[in-house]
């Protein structure tokens, strides 16, 4: 076992307890929210919670949907960490399938086919298979309703993809490298279940978008507002579409240099002057999805390539940047940031 691994499991464990905390907080706070709607004439907007009775909280749809994951995820890996009676007890209310079918009502409509695309979408799938992979009557019966749920989003994967000519490449919701990477797992649980439409338009849109990119520019990274690395976003997903010799070829057109840690803004953390800034704040989510994405990379690559060393380096250099204001800081940070940590250390 690697130092790495022991550290991460350190950093786990010293935070699971906050990180639950931080969520079970979040999932039920309405206010303050951020949403876009359409306005419709005669049709008047709603308030959170009574247009989405599950995910009403952490300030937006998507990030309340994250920090359900980290609490079924933590629930499911770390029970003995967590106030696993309590966390339990939040997602019977939530998620039953009467509201989540209003969930689902409010997404279905034409004027919402691009409505969270591609990020809610993928967030919902991780959900989606978390619960349905695990072997446990609660989750069983959470799957039930964010089946329905997760349905209406493939269709809207079927739909957009093809019809998608270009990627996404910057660092926000939009980016299409990570909403794919974050789909691909429960695309591949419906594959494993007679239905592989999904998991073959992913591959092969991965493919189309990105399989023969090269000389990528990343040291024009990052942008004022990222929490995303568009770079290593697209190397992570490409990394979980090959095997390791083929994926470290791959990288050495796509990203050479990285043994030499070039280009150095990639190695180094992204400085955030202002936590209260919903926008410069997303740095710190830019810092640890940098540090998954390194991590993932390293794990990826063959045993005695020689980049492993710089990605490790920068995994721990970016964790340590950032891992500190997951939590007990401003709502701009806390709203989002523990699912990027969970993601990282999990």
């Amino acid at each position: 076992m690697t130092d790495g691994v022991f550290e991460r499991e350190r950093l786990l464990k010293s935070n699971a307890g906050a990180l639950a905390r931080t969520a079970l907080s979040n999932v039920v706070r309405e206010y303050p929210h951020h949403e876009s709607h359409w306005h419709v004439e005669g049709v008047p907007i709603l308030s959170p919670r009574l247009s989405h009775p599950c995910f009403y909280g952490s300030f937006d749809w998507h990030s309340c949907v994250e920090m359900f994951w980290v609490l079924v995820r933590l629930l499911r890996q770390h029970a003995e960490l967590v106030p696993a009676k309590e966390i339990r007890a939040l997602p019977d209310e939530h998620l039953t399938v009467e509201r989540l079918a209003r969930e689902a009502a409010y997404f279905a409509p034409e004027e919402h086919r691009n409505t969270q695309r591609p990020y809610g979408w993928s967030a919902l799938l991780e959900l989606t298979f978390e619960t349905s992979t695990w072997d446990d009557p609660d989750a069983a019966r959470w799957s039930v309703g964010l089946q329905e749920l997760s349905s209406v989003f493939v269709n809207r994967y079927l739909d957009w993809l093809p019809q998608a000519t270009y990627p996404i490449r910057y660092g926000v919701h939009d980016n299409g490298a990570f909403g794919l990477s974050r789909a691909l797992p429960y695309a591949r649980h419906l594959a494993d279940h007679g239905d592989p439409r999904l998991h073959g338009l992913i591959t092969e849109t991965a493919w189309r978008w990105f399989g023969s990119d090269r000389d990528y520019p990343g040291s024009w990274e990052p942008s004022g507002a990222d929490f995303l690395s568009p770079a290593l976003a697209e190397a992570e997903l490409m990394s979980r579409l090959m095997p390791a010799a083929e994926f470290a070829d791959w990288l050495d057109g796509f990203l050479p240099g990285i043994a030499e840690r070039k280009p150095a803004t990639l190695f180094a953390p992204a400085t955030v002057t202002d936590t209260s800034d919903g926008q410069l704040a997303h740095l710190h989510g830019l810092n640890l999805h940098r540090a998954w994405c390194w991590h993932r990379i390293a794990d990826a690559l063959p045993g005695v390539d020689d980049r492993i060393p710089a990605a490790l380096e920068a995994t721990h250099a970016h964790t340590h940047a950032s891992l500190g204001q997951t939590t007990g800081g401003s709502y701009m940070v806390e709203h989002f940031l523990a699912y990027y940590a969970l993601l990282l250390l999990s």
